[in-house]
């Protein structure tokens, strides 16, 4: 049985978060847009590597990310 494990979603750049479309406990499928970003009047989508349960959820919409932040963490 594989062990489950964690795994943080960061973001890529310094950004403002403009939406999150995930809360805790939500299931997540690999592919699936997670978060709203905005950077440079760009908007940029955080799409999940992986398919899991969100654990947590460390920002709200306003927020200013700088790269390497996390962003929410899976349970897969």
């Amino acid at each position: 049985m594989p062990r489950e494990q964690l795994i943080d979603i960061v973001a890529e750049m310094v950004a403002n978060v403009l939406e999150v479309t995930v809360a805790p406990g939500a299931e997540v499928a690999a592919g699936q847009t997670v978060a709203l970003l905005e950077s440079m009047k760009m908007e940029i989508p955080v799409i999940s590597e992986h398919a899991g349960t969100v654990t947590a959820v460390t920002v709200t919409p306003g927020d200013v990310v700088q790269e390497g932040d996390v962003l929410l963490t899976l349970r897969a």
